[in-house]
């Protein structure tokens, strides 16, 4: 039985498997419409979340299978005191495969030592979402053809972007890659992804504060939200969250074929006007979500299309 915790529990090879079943998933809908017939995922969300829950129950239902779960603490025992360890332990009596989220680092691994079925983390704290990067790798392979050779800017809120320390965890293993990082001086990308990841990987990088300077060499422009409920201090996040706004000006400045990627949602950090450019990837970003976590089920439940 395989859980998914972080990204690095796949190999390359492995993941390029699973792009390929979530590419293939893509084109052929129906030929995957069953092979969950009879299965149950459980979606326990301890913290607020749109896209990651609908997108998971959606790829279950789009599998055949059914859906049951929690979307907020208040609603579940965990309001009562339950720990995650009891919780998981239930969950699996009630399911055959659960994806969780939660606000404590860490409580993904807790999760899957007690689960007795196949666990996924859908997100802990400000330290893994690897769902959320596996769906970013599916975006980048579709829209590049490859994930190798490229320079990828990181924007925003690098410090508590659990998104942009999953993505930098994946991407280091693929030769030639080059990152911007992007960021106000008090949301840098902490010490331990900047010495232990990309220092130890002798990953070509360098750290700016202003977002033109950077837009004419990306291939891709990773941009993220500066969070709200990461802050501890009202003041602090109102002086950062409209730090850096994407506009069509800033976009004169890329290449024709620099994509944008944001994982959502936004504020204010893209600006409204540059969805209608061709290279604004991240609605159809969301769209392979489905797709990669529909690949990620079959893969941990071990099904085959027959």
């Amino acid at each position: 039985m395989r859980h998914l915790i972080s990204p690095l529990d796949f190999t390359v090879e492995e993941i390029q498997k699973l792009l390929d079943l979530a590419r293939d998933i893509e084109k052929n809908r129906s030929k995957y419409a069953h092979v969950c017939d009879g299965k149950k995922l459980a979606t326990l969300f301890f913290e607020p979340s749109t896209r990651t829950r609908l997108s998971f129950e959606s790829a279950m239902l789009s599998l055949g299978g059914s859906v049951l779960g929690v979307s907020s603490a208040s609603s579940s025992s965990a309001a009562k005191g339950e720990s995650v360890a009891d919780t998981i332990r239930m969950i699996s009596c009630y399911s055959d495969i659960v994806a969780m989220r939660h606000p404590k680092e860490g409580s993904a691994f807790v999760a899957a030592q007690k689960a007795g079925i196949p666990f996924i983390n859908a997100g802990d704290g400000g330290h893994q979402h690897p769902t959320q990067t596996l769906t970013d790798l599916l975006t980048i392979y579709s829209l590049k053809g490859t994930l190798e050779n490229m320079t990828i800017g990181l924007c925003g809120d690098l410090k508590f972007g659990r998104t942009v320390h999953s993505l930098i965890h994946a991407m280091v293993r693929y030769p030639g890659i080059k990152f911007v990082l992007i960021s106000p001086p008090e949301l840098r990308v902490p010490d331990y992804i900047r010495e232990d990841v990309l220092d130890a990987h002798n990953i070509e990088y360098r750290e700016l504060t202003n977002l033109e300077d950077a837009m004419a060499e990306l291939d891709i422009l990773y941009m993220t939200r500066i969070q709200r409920e990461r802050f501890f201090n009202e003041e602090e996040y109102l002086r950062m969250k409209d730090y850096y706004v994407l506009d069509t000006d800033k976009m004169k400045l890329a290449k024709e074929d620099t994509f944008i990627l944001h994982p959502l949602p936004r504020v204010n950090e893209i600006s409204t006007e540059v969805d209608d450019d061709p290279r604004a990837a991240y609605f159809k970003q969301a769209q392979y979500g489905v797709y990669v976590r529909m690949a990620l089920i079959m893969t941990l439940l071990e099904l085959e299309v027959e």
